[in-house]
């Protein structure tokens, strides 16, 4: 029999529409991710007979999401290295009752300092503990489940024993801005400002990007296909502030806008996204999630990005500490319980293996978007907080078993 060269068939990528995705630019599961939001969200209503996709519904969904959303954009980095942070909510506890007690029992009432000076506190006390929680890992060997689980006893004990159990209330007028509320938003006409703003940097990005690109002789999309990913994400950032226009203050006409704590989580993760995607410390947190063995041969100081991964992540649960008691108005011991398996949810749902090695922040932030439109529909829905428990804990599985399904389908699809 005649030897014949065997053809090789070309490399498919899951699904019907990632050949379209991957040309304009879009990851396939981000897009499917946005796609099982608006089925959620359309089912949601449906079943609230038209309440959840409401001007004011939806304005309350963003600022319920702040708070999961900055700590799982951290999160994305600490799995991504093959570890868990399990103490992300005891953080947010512990910091929110310290800033609570310095800002009300311990520092000036009413100075323009104070208000400013326990959020930095609080942040440097969150940022530490991170840092302790990584050395203990990076240095002393003792594996992230270990050490976080004690720090998630540890921190929640902390929070009450500095109060002996009390809530500690009212908070400073100015720091309750940073939880939203009627007074914590920027109104409608900064609000189309910040959009319009969103869409000339994406589009600059994109376009000086590809310049780039092309300057090195890399191949490039089409132009076109350039100016279609810049304009769906366009429609989505002005349809977003859109929505946040279209609630206004009880009784009166004054228009809302985007809350104060979700530019606070946009920040957050514009800057994690640069951080990941464009400098050395995010593609050595890449290498050594995908192969630390590897990394540590080729130089990667994998102590030291451990120990800033965590520290990173401690600054960022202390940041949603002082944002949910500043929405809260006091310090109280209840400020971030059981917020570590939102967040690990959120991070997982949004795309981040377990394993390591792989996740975007934006697929946690629309993982966290995801979790509490969930539980704001089934809140919505009168249904008890112990079936939303069990729901929630259904989702998770299902979703890391659909993690598990892409990159099985993936990987066959690479070996084709």
């Amino acid at each position: 029999m005649p030897w014949r060269r065997r053809r090789r068939r070309p490399t498919r990528l899951p699904g019907m529409k990632a050949g379209l995705l991957r040309t304009l630019g879009i990851d396939p599961r981000l897009a499917a991710l946005v796609a099982t939001l608006a089925a959620i969200w359309l089912g949601l209503h449906a079943l609230t007979d038209g309440a959840f996709l409401t001007p004011r519904n939806l304005w309350n969904l963003a600022a319920q999401t702040a708070v999961v959303g900055i700590m799982a954009c951290g999160m994305v980095l600490v799995i991504v290295t093959r570890r868990i942070d399990l103490s992300v909510g005891s953080i947010a506890g512990c910091v929110g009752m310290v800033i609570a007690v310095l800002q009300v029992e311990i520092f000036a009432p009413g100075t323009w300092w104070n208000p400013w000076l326990t959020l930095a506190i609080g942040l440097a006390v969150g940022a530490g503990i991170g840092a302790a929680q990584g050395a203990l890992n990076a240095y002393l060997g003792i594996p992230a489940f270990v050490v976080t689980l004690a720090g998630l006893l540890i921190f929640r004990g902390i929070a009450w024993l500095i109060t002996s159990g009390r809530t500690v209330a009212p908070m400073d007028p100015t720091f309750q801005l940073l939880g939203g509320g009627f007074e914590g938003s920027i109104g409608g006409s900064a609000s189309w400002l910040v959009g319009a703003a969103g869409v000339a940097v994406l589009a600059w990005l994109r376009l000086s990007t590809r310049r780039r690109q092309q300057s090195f002789g890399f191949v490039t999309r089409p132009l076109w296909a350039e100016a279609v990913t810049i304009l769906v994400m366009a429609v989505f950032i002005l349809g977003f502030v859109a929505v946040m226009n279209s609630y206004t203050r009880p009784r009166t006409d004054i228009v809302q806008g985007i809350s104060i704590p979700v530019l606070v989580l946009i920040a957050v993760a514009c800057a994690l996204e640069w951080l990941a995607r464009t400098r050395r410390f995010g593609r050595y947190v890449y290498a050594i999630g995908g192969n630390p063995e590897a990394a540590r041969l080729a130089g990667v100081p994998s102590a030291r990005i451990i120990v800033a991964v965590f520290a990173l992540m401690g600054f960022l649960a202390g940041l949603a500490g002082a944002v949910a008691t500043a929405r809260l108005n006091a310090g109280a011991n209840s400020t971030g319980e059981l917020a570590e398996l939102s967040v690990i949810a959120a991070a997982v749902i949004g795309g981040t293996s377990l394993a390591g090695g792989s996740g975007t922040v934006v697929g946690a932030v629309l993982g966290a978007l995801i979790m509490q439109s969930l539980d704001n529909g089934m809140v919505l829905l009168g249904l008890p907080s112990a079936l939303r428990n069990v729901i929630i804990g259904v989702v998770l599985i299902v979703a890391v078993w659909a993690d598990a399904l892409w990159r099985k389908r993936s990987g066959k699809a690479a070996e084709a």
